[in-house]
């Protein structure tokens, strides 16, 4: 029997899965949490993207659940995106879900109808 922390781990990929594709957006979880399964890094999880044809502009998830996530990592409910980092390292952009989903399909969208 599957660990308790591995059967969470799948069902949130499925979560992120069937958000995605609620969105109308195109969503495949990687065969045993292996990117590789996907052509990709081992590391990545879900391959989100806006049609078939986009394969190549797909957007890699690495998806992480904990019990807790650090209190200055999560956004107030008065800003939509939360921008951290450390030392010498890259800006990473914290947004909610769902605020992710539909400007990765403004974006599909806005691709399509200038094709």
């Amino acid at each position: 029997m599957t660990h308790p922390s591995k059967r969470k781990g799948n069902r949130y990929e499925r979560e992120i899965v069937e958000e995605a594709e609620a969105k109308g957006l195109e969503a495949e979880r990687a065969f045993a949490s292996d990117g590789r399964s996907l052509g990709e890094s081992e590391e990545c999880d879900v391959l989100i993207r806006g049609r078939e044809e986009m394969i190549t502009d797909a957007v890699r998830i690495q998806a992480k659940r904990r019990k807790n996530i650090a209190q200055y990592i999560t956004p107030d409910e008065e800003v939509d995106i939360q921008v951290v980092r450390e030392n010498y390292g890259d800006s990473l952009a914290i947004v909610p879900l769902g605020f992710f989903l539909d400007l990765l399909r403004e974006a599909t969208d806005s691709t399509d109808t200038n094709q």
